[in-house]
C-alpha cells in the first residue's frame, strides 16, 4: 500500500480555498478546502470488495491489514494523499440552497493505478468540513451498509454508479434523529470508502455560475472536459455545448437503467447529480416493490413525490436545465442549449423504448403498436399489488408458442402467481384484464417469431433476480449493530450476479414480508438513511 502512486490533478490544478482552518463557513472563488480526517477510537474491517481493491492495484492481503483499516477509517495518510472537501451548492427539492459542499465526504485523494486510470477515493462519515453547517460530519452504520451494498450491486446490475471499496466501523457512537422528529438517538458509526473517476456534481458548477464567478466556473469545467471528456477536445464554446449534450445523453442512459430494475433514487437534488451519469449519493433510495410509479421512499418527499418512480426522467430534465443555466455565461447562447435539453427528452424516449422492448423479449420496439401494449402493461400493474422484480423475471417463463386463444385467464396467469401479494383479492374483472393482456403479448411475440429458449435468455438477462430490497437491507443492519455482520456477506457475494438463479438463495427472491410494510427502514427512509 505504501507504493500506491497518487497523481492529485484537483488539488494542483484548481483554486484552493485561502483559509486552512477547519470551521463551517462561506468558501468563495475555490473548488475546495483542505481538511484532515477525525481519527477514530477502534475501528474495525466489515467489508471490502475484492473487485474494486483489484482495480486499485490492492490485494486481498493488503485489505485485510491494519494499514488499510487505519488509512481508510481516516486515522492515517498514505504518501502522496492529499485530503479536501470539495465546494459545490445545489437545488435541494426544487428551491435553489446555496452553498452545500462536501459535509461528511473527505477526498482522500486520485489515485493511478497500472492502466493509468485515474481514482478519486473518498470517505464518507470520516468528520467535519468547512462544508458541514451545524453537522458532525459522521456516519451510521446503518446507513454505510446501505451504501456500501448498493453501490456494488448497482455495478453488477450494470448500471453507471460510484464504488465501495471498504467499510470499516469506528467503535464510537453517533448521534442521529433518524425522521427528525425530535428523537434523537446514539448509533454505531461508520466509515465508508467511496471510489469514481471523479464526484463532480452539476451543483459543483451551480455555485460559481450564482456567485457570478464566471472565472472560477470556466477552469472548473476545463478541467473536468480536459481530464474526464478528452475526446472532446480543446475547452471552448463549442466544446462546452458537446460537453453538455453528452452530460444530457449520460443522464438519460442512466435514468433509463434505474427504470429498468424498479430504481428510485429518492433525492434528485441537483447536488446529487453527477456530471458523468453516474448514481450517487446512497440515501433513501428504494426498489419498488408494489408498481406504483407515484412511490417515493424519501419520508421528506412523501408529500409532494417529486422524486417518485415515475418523474425521474422528468426530473432529471430540470436538473439539467438547472446545469444548462449554469453554463450559459460560457456559451452564451440560450437557443443552444435548450436544443440540447430537447433532444435529452427525445433520446430519453428512445432508449426508454429499447429498454422496456428488452424487458419484455421483443427484438425490436415497433411504435405505435408497442407503445399501446406497454402503455396498457404499466395499468394492469397497477390493478393489484404487483411486485415489479418479480413479474418481469417470471414472464419470461410465459409459453409464447400456444393459441392464447385456447387458454383461460388463469392459465394463461398461473407463471406469475408469485408476483401478486395478495392474489386472493384478484377479481375476476381484474384476472380478465390481465389476461386480455398476456393474449395480446404473447401474439406480438409470435410476430417476432423468436424460440422460446432465445426469449426467455435475453429477458433473464435485462430482468434481474435479485435486487438490494430495502427489508434485505433492513435485515443486514439489525444483525450488523447486534455485532453480526455475516449477513452484509451473503449480500453482497448474492448482488455480485443479479441475473443468475443460484437456487440456494432462492428466500432473497421473495416478496416483500408483511412485517417490513411500513417498518422504518423498510418502507420509510429520510436523508440521514
Amino acid at each position: 500500500m505504501q507504493t500506491l502512486r497518487f497523481d492529485n490533478r484537483f488539488t494542483r490544478l484548481l483554486p484552493a480555498d485561502a483559509e486552512t482552518e477547519n470551521d463551517r463557513r462561506q468558501v468563495y472563488r475555490a473548488c475546495y478546502s483542505r481538511v484532515q480526517p477525525t481519527a477514530v477510537s477502534a475501528p474495525e474491517l466489515i467489508a471490502w470488495a475484492p473487485a474494486v481493491a483489484a482495480r486499485l492495484g490492492l490485494s486481498d492481503a493488503d485489505c485485510m491489514s491494519d494499514l488499510f483499516v487505519q488509512v481508510f477509517s481516516g486515522n492515517r495518510l498514505l504518501p502522496g494523499m492529499e485530503p479536501h472537501a470539495t465546494c459545490y451548492g445545489g437545488h435541494q427539492f426544487g428551491s435553489w440552497a446555496g452553498q452545500l459542499g462536501d459535509g461528511r465526504a473527505i477526498n482522500l485523494g486520485e489515485l493511478v493505478n497500472d492502466a493509468g486510470e485515474h481514482w478519486m477515493l473518498q470517505l464518507k462519515g470520516a468528520g467535519p468540513t468547512p462544508y458541514s453547517r451545524n453537522a458532525d460530519g459522521l456516519a451510521v452504520l446503518r446507513s454505510s451498509i446501505r451504501e456500501f451494498l448498493c453501490s456494488e450491486a448497482m455495478h453488477h446490475l450494470g448500471i453507471p454508479t460510484t464504488r465501495a471499496l471498504s467499510m470499516v466501523a469506528t467503535g464510537e457512537q453517533v448521534m442521529r434523529d433518524m425522521f427528525y422528529d425530535g428523537r434523537p438517538a446514539l448509533e454505531p458509526g461508520a466509515v465508508v470508502c467511496r471510489v469514481a473517476p471523479s464526484f463532480l456534481r452539476f451543483g459543483s458548477l451551480q455555485i460559481f455560475a450564482a456567485r457570478k464567478d464566471p472565472e472560477t466556473l470556466k477552469q472548473l469545467l476545463d478541467f473536468t472536459i480536459r481530464h474526464d471528456f478528452p475526446h472532446l477536445g480543446e475547452p471552448g464554446k463549442a466544446c462546452y455545448l458537446q460537453w453538455f449534450a453528452e452530460v444530457c445523453q449520460r443522464t438519460a442512459d442512466l435514468i433509463v437503467a434505474w427504470m429498468r430494475v424498479g430504481f428510485v433514487h429518492g433525492v434528485m437534488n441537483t447536488d446529487n447529480m453527477s456530471v458523468l451519469g453516474l448514481t450517487i449519493d446512497y440515501g433513501p433510495y428504494g426498489w419498488l416493490e408494489g408498481f406504483d410509479p407515484d412511490w417515493t421512499p424519501n419520508t421528506t418527499d412523501r408529500q409532494m413525490h417529486r422524486y417518485c418512480f415515475g418523474k425521474q426522467a422528468a426530473m432529471a430534465g430540470w436538473n439539467l436545465a438547472r446545469l444548462g443555466e449554469a453554463i450559459l455565461p460560457l456559451i452564451g447562447d440560450v437557443g443552444l442549449l435548450q436544443a440540447q435539453l430537447d433532444q435529452y427528452t427525445a433520446y430519453y424516449r428512445s432508449q426508454w423504448q429499447a429498454m422496456m422492448a428488452g424487458k419484455l423479449g421483443l427484438i425490436a420496439f415497433r411504435a405505435p403498436e408497442d407503445d399501446a401494449l406497454v402503455d396498457e402493461l404499466q395499468r394492469i400493474l397497477q390493478l393489484t399489488e404487483t411486485d415489479m422484480t418479480i413479474f418481469y423475471r417470471k414472464l419470461a417463463d410465459l409459453d409464447d408458442h400456444i393459441n392464447p386463444d385456447d387458454c383461460s385467464d388463469t392459465m394463461l396467469m398461473q407463471p406469475l402467481l408469485d408476483a401478486w401479494y395478495a392474489p386472493q383479492q384478484i377479481t375476476a374483472d381484474i384476472k380478465g384484464q390481465i389476461g386480455s393482456w398476456l393474449r395480446r403479448y404473447i401474439r406480438r411475440l409470435q410476430q417476432d417469431g423468436r424460440s422460446h429458449e432465445l426469449r426467455r435468455a435475453a429477458m433473464n438477462r435485462s430482468n434481474p433476480k435479485y435486487v438490494l430490497r430495502n427489508y434485505l437491507a433492513q435485515v443486514a443492519i439489525d444483525r450488523a449493530e447486534a455485532g453480526d455482520y455475516s449477513e452484509i456477506h451473503r449480500l453482497q457475494a448474492l448482488l455480485l450476479r443479479p441475473y443468475d438463479e443460484q437456487p440456494e438463495c432462492e428466500a432473497y427472491a421473495a416478496r416483500r414480508p408483511e412485517w417490513a410494510r411500513e417498518r422504518a427502514g423498510c418502507s420509510m427512509l429520510s436523508c440521514s438513511s
